[in-house]
């Protein structure tokens, strides 16, 4: 088996589009989440959430445009900036792919086409409608851009999409399978439709009624939710004998991942298939508990999560767990869904490269029974971290969880 190093990471987020930007702003304990301008959103009840800072490059032909998705969009530009990163880390295509998650695919073009056929009554939808919001289209445009003839795979299993692709990915890699892989995820889900259909689902947060920033609240007692975010974050991966032969930066071994199913129920989270998860992922990394410096939690906010996940941290740390620096960034950028994975798995990465550990902001009122080390309202720095757990658990049962350490 082959160790695998992640040489690129590219990122188009709610807090700016370069890796360095994002994690000094998060560790800044400042909040991307704001009200949102959203076509037809005054139907809305609640319109906070975290947009991306994007705009398309201007090189981008209409043509192609008319082609992408801001899903799409996100997918491609975030790529380029990992390709980049890693130095061009191409050297036979055929042994390279991509592996991209994403939850909700086209949500642009499927809103307006829905608004254009039941709501004006027209019949004219967009002649592009299905490449646009296929939710293979991400990982498609990529390696049509850059000509990469190994496997091309989409996950999709709700919120830990992007980081089953990048396990997956990595596990491509470490069997040989292949010599590059470019994955992670991409989510565009603040359109009016898919805003909708979460405050049906009664999971949104509440507005904070001082500060729409402050909105969400993980593991502090008078948390209502959680904030949608959007944006892309893709990582290149690379057998890390490779990497050191090429000369190029490595940001860390993504040494472990593990995945399981909760198979009880649809939205509630088991402690078990968390536990299970973080398990599986240390032991393929054959890491003991009491190495990992740093965890970004999945940490939604929601009221059946954050409890949850608390119990598994324990049932996995034990004694040890109270001593683990744990954090859920969600609280300022928000949950980009099949992109929060890729997202947060790329903030642990830069918490160890930096030696900082980003905090969990808005967390004024604690809950007894969320009782870690949550890094309440400010980060920590200077901080020796040698190895990061991100977590990442879904509607429909699939929990996956990826480890990195330094390589």
């Amino acid at each position: 088996m082959r160790r695998v190093a992640v040489t690129g990471i590219g990122v188009v987020a709610p807090h700016g589009n370069d890796p360095r930007t994002l994690f000094e702003r998060l560790a800044n304990g400042e909040s991307a989440v704001r009200r949102l301008d959203v076509r037809r959103g005054e139907r809305c009840v609640n319109t906070v959430g975290a947009p991306a800072a994007f705009e398309p490059p201007g090189d981008w032909p209409p043509q192609k445009l008319r082609m992408l998705d801001r899903v799409s969009q996100f997918a491609l530009a975030a790529a380029a900036r990992a390709i980049d990163d890693a130095g061009n880390p191409f050297e036979d295509r055929a042994r390279a792919g991509v592996f991209i998650g994403t939850g909700m695919g086209g949500s642009a073009t499927m809103d307006d086409g829905y608004h254009t056929l039941y709501a004006e009554g027209s019949d004219r939808v967009q002649p592009f409608t299905v490449l646009l919001t296929m939710s293979n289209a991400p990982a498609a445009w990529i390696g049509i851009e850059h000509r990469l003839s190994g496997p091309s795979l989409t996950y999709s299993t709700a919120c830990s999409s992007s980081a089953v692709a990048i396990g997956e990915a990595a596990r491509r890699i470490a069997i040989g399978e292949a010599d590059a892989m470019i994955a992670g995820g991409a989510e565009a889900p603040l359109t009016f439709g898919t805003i909708r259909a979460w405050e049906a689902l009664r999971t949104l947060a509440v507005e904070d009624a001082r500060d729409p920033g402050a909105s969400c609240k993980p593991f502090a007692r008078n948390r209502t939710g959680l904030v949608l975010g959007e944006g892309a974050a893709i990582v290149v991966l690379e057998p890390l004998d490779r990497a050191r032969a090429r000369g190029v930066h490595v940001y860390g071994e993504l040494a472990g991942y593990g995945v399981c199913t909760d198979s009880t129920h649809i939205t509630r989270p088991s402690v078990e298939g968390q536990a299970q998860a973080m398990r599986l992922a240390l032991a393929s990394a054959a890491i003991a508990p009491e190495s990992i410096g740093y965890v970004n939690a999945h940490g939604t906010g929601t009221l059946a999560n954050d409890g949850v996940e608390t119990a598994a941290l324990h049932a996995v740390f034990g004694a040890h767990a109270p001593r683990v620096p744990v954090s859920a960034t969600k609280s300022m950028h928000g949950h980009l869904l099949g992109a929060a994975g890729a997202l947060e798995l790329v903030i642990a990465l830069m918490a160890m490269v930096q030696g900082t550990v980003p905090p969990t902001m808005n967390l004024h009122v604690p809950d007894p029974q969320c009782d870690l080390d949550y890094v309440p309202n400010a980060a920590r720095r200077g901080i020796a971290i040698d190895a990061v757990m991100s977590s990442s658990f879904a509607f429909g049962g699939t929990n996956a969880v990826l480890v990195a350490r330094r390589a």
